[in-house]
């Protein structure tokens, strides 16, 4: 499914800082049905099952109105809880996905009350889907085998200034959700971030001391390159290096609908175009 033209044009904000303004995304997802932020779960399909098991309990950060969780459904990933800021997009996705026959999507606030719940709706084979900020998770400590986020992280990028100096609010807000997701996922857990973000510039964040994950990378796309990271919770090597993929990036050739894309306003270096 692809938005049309006029739907673009309707969603797109007159600025990227509007992007971390939840009342942007609220209006937003009020009016836009459906949005794949960097490709849909076709284009990267072959590789993040190398990493998710049948049995695996996983998160999706900042799920907006992807239909991550239900592509994944159908592979047979059943125990799935979705977390978005947005209670727009939350009450939505509820609707669209009982409407398509899943079993009961399961709804709450983001108060004190749901580091309780959201443990025991963890114990259920299910679609999960609660209205919860992705800096200040709301789970249990190593409570999931996986978490995804698929242009989420990039969100927080867009008002960093220069990237290879981002700013030190840019800094704290990244570090809170990589913090959070380091913290919720089960020894040997592994974290999945899908986007635009260049090793050189997403490498800081995730070698930080606090974190015991490795770090690798591949890459998909045909016009140019999106970047999938994969990182294992207590895989970190002593002495601090990292398995990469080594892959040869093409000289830019965008298509048409790529340079039509919002994704392109999340490239941050692009001077190396």
């Amino acid at each position: 499914m692809e938005t049309s033209e006029a739907q673009k044009c309707d969603v797109a904000p007159a600025t990227a800082t509007a992007y971390l303004d939840p009342n942007y995304w609220d209006k937003r997802f009020d009016h836009e049905e459906h949005y794949e932020w960097f490709k849909d779960y076709s284009h990267f399909r072959h590789l993040i099952l190398e990493y998710i098991k049948p049995k695996s309990a996983v998160l999706e950060v900042g799920c907006g109105n992807s239909q991550l969780c239900e592509e994944l459904y159908r592979d047979g990933i059943t125990d799935l809880t979705c977390i978005d800021l947005s209670s727009v997009a939350v009450e939505k996705m509820k609707q669209r996905l009982s409407t398509k026959g899943y079993k009961e999507v399961k709804v709450l606030e983001a108060d004190v009350t749901i580091l309780i719940y959201a443990f025991l709706f963890l114990l259920l084979s299910e679609v999960k889907v609660l209205e919860a900020d992705m800096l200040q998770l709301p789970f249990e400590d190593e409570c999931f085998d996986v978490v995804i986020e698929k242009g989420t992280m990039d969100v927080l990028f867009v008002d960093s200034g220069d990237p290879w100096n981002p700013e030190p609010e840019t800094v704290s807000r990244v570090m809170a959700m990589l913090e959070g997701i380091h913290r919720v996922l089960k020894p040997n857990g592994i974290f999945i971030s899908i986007t635009f973000g260049q090793p050189h510039f997403r490498r800081p964040f995730f070698s930080a001391p606090a974190f015991t994950w490795s770090t690798e990378w591949k890459t998909f796309g045909d016009g140019f390159h999106y970047f999938f990271y994969i990182l294992k919770k207590g895989e970190r090597s002593s002495d601090g290096t990292e398995c990469i993929e080594k892959t040869d990036v093409p000289s830019l050739s965008l298509y048409h609908e790529e340079l039509e894309s919002e994704d392109y306003l999340f490239r941050t270096n692009l001077d190396e175009m």
